[in-house]
């Protein structure tokens, strides 16, 4: 196995700056020439850094952890992305956790953190999940960000969820629609609250009544989509459109739909906050609000970045790019 003494031989410099160039510190008083000079005898040799040592000296990792409720979930996708795009360009490596037990409280949770395996986590909390109760269960063991919600102590990221909501409302307005249902998330569940409070503002600004029997809060599972769509058809006056709060439970929505049959536009259109591939698969194709998760994830991985590095705890909001509409077949005027 090479040596920094082998870079530095092959280099013409002393150790001391071979170490410097490859450890990347930036104060070292080499010119550009010296340190790609250093970085080519390193690969010439076959030189790779010892990172066990390096960490245990700098009391870093160079890892972060993205904890997710669902990996199979198609929304994680963009988040993911930002994530590890912003931990690459960081220097750092990237691990991808989901389970029941590598959420807070969990044995394998307070392994990552308790024995210093990671530098920080980006967490996005399962749906309900109590901020109190995830606040006390990180404590001060681990930098953190949160993604979608607020615990005290940790920094924050979030989407514009009311923008994206108001954007899907008023398009079904614009086409006509004047009944229209909401399939929400759980109602405990912050990103739900935000969502459905875009929806009945959009409502307040067309002079159209937000009634509560058009509000449901199942979740955002393809069942729970389902759950809310025959909640909603059951009603004496069944709404024209339903926006759901999420692009999963809108394929709930469109097989609930089918399963009672009901035509999707013709009798119902339906449109979901949040864009997937999926979306653009299912029938008919999913009208959608999509919402800025790539440049989430890498918002929350640059803010972790800074926690671990001692700065203050921030509570960000993503406003750019803001939601856009992705108009598709699921969604039409409705009949007469």
């Amino acid at each position: 196995m090479a040596k920094l003494s082998d870079v530095a031989a092959r280099a013409g410099v002393s150790v001391s700056a071979v170490s410097r160039v490859l450890s990347g510190d930036p104060s070292a008083r080499l010119s550009e020439a010296t340190r790609e000079r250093v970085r080519k005898a390193a690969g010439e040799v076959g030189y790779h850094p010892n990172f066990a040592g390096r960490a245990l000296k700098l009391a870093r990792t160079d890892v972060i952890a993205l904890i997710v409720p669902d990996v199979t979930n198609s929304l994680f996708a963009e988040l993911t992305r930002g994530v590890e795009d912003e931990a690459v360009a960081r220097g750092c490596v990237m691990l991808l956790a989901r389970s029941e037990d590598m959420q807070p409280g969990g044995a394998m949770f307070d392994r990552l953190v308790g024995e210093g395996r990671v530098d920080g986590i980006v967490l996005q909390p399962r749906d309900g999940t109590d901020p109190d109760e995830l606040a006390q269960s990180v404590g001060e063991r681990a930098p953190i960000v949160t993604i979608h919600q607020r615990i005290p102590g940790a920094s924050s990221v979030v989407v514009p969820d009311a923008l994206a909501a108001r954007k899907a409302t008023e398009h079904l307005i614009a086409l006509g629609h004047k009944r229209i249902g909401f399939a929400g998330g759980l109602a405990a569940s912050p990103t739900a609250q935000r969502r459905a409070d875009g929806f009945l503002k959009a409502l307040l600004a067309a002079g159209l009544p937000g009634k509560p029997a058009l509000v449901t809060w199942r979740g955002y599972r393809e069942a729970d989509g389902r759950a809310s769509a025959a909640e909603l058809l059951a009603l004496p006056e069944r709404p024209t459109a339903i926006v759901a709060a999420n692009v999963n439970a809108a394929v709930g929505v469109l097989a609930q739909a089918r399963a009672q049959g009901v035509a999707v536009p013709g009798d119902l259109s339906v449109v979901a906050i949040h864009d997937a591939w999926t979306a653009a698969h299912t029938w008919p194709p999913l009208t959608c609000v999509r919402l800025p998760l790539y440049e989430l994830g890498r918002t929350a991985a640059a803010a972790l970045a800074r926690v671990v590095d001692g700065g203050p705890v921030e509570h960000l909001s993503v406003e750019d790019p803001e939601p856009v509409l992705i108009e598709r077949e699921s969604t039409a005027p409705p009949r007469g």
